[in-house]
């Protein structure tokens, strides 16, 4: 199954601390997940100075429990980066099927 995550960060004075001090351990999560074709594609989300205040990226796993459970350790969920968390289920278009 696909799913599509949008997350929003924090806007207290230490969330911007916080996301750069959590940044190198989920992105090695994501490297790791990447390995394994779990994580499909994703960054940052930028405010009109490029300023990062959240993140986008679709993931692959076999059912929403799966992937709510390699969610829940993730360095942005425990450390309190990511604020709001949406995901939906999703059907992404491959262009080179």
């Amino acid at each position: 199954m696909q799913f599509v995550l949008s997350a929003t960060d924090f806007t207290d004075d230490g969330a911007l601390e916080r996301r750069l001090a959590s940044r190198e351990a989920h992105l090695a999560r994501v490297r790791d997940l990447a390995a394994t074709g779990g994580f499909l594609g994703g960054g940052a989300i930028l405010d009109a100075k490029g300023k990062m205040i959240g993140s986008n990226a679709h993931f692959d796993f076999p059912t929403r429990e799966s992937f709510d459970a390699w969610l829940k350790d993730d360095p942005y969920i425990v450390n309190r980066v990511w604020e709001t968390v949406t995901i939906h289920e999703a059907r992404l278009f491959n262009p080179a099927a």
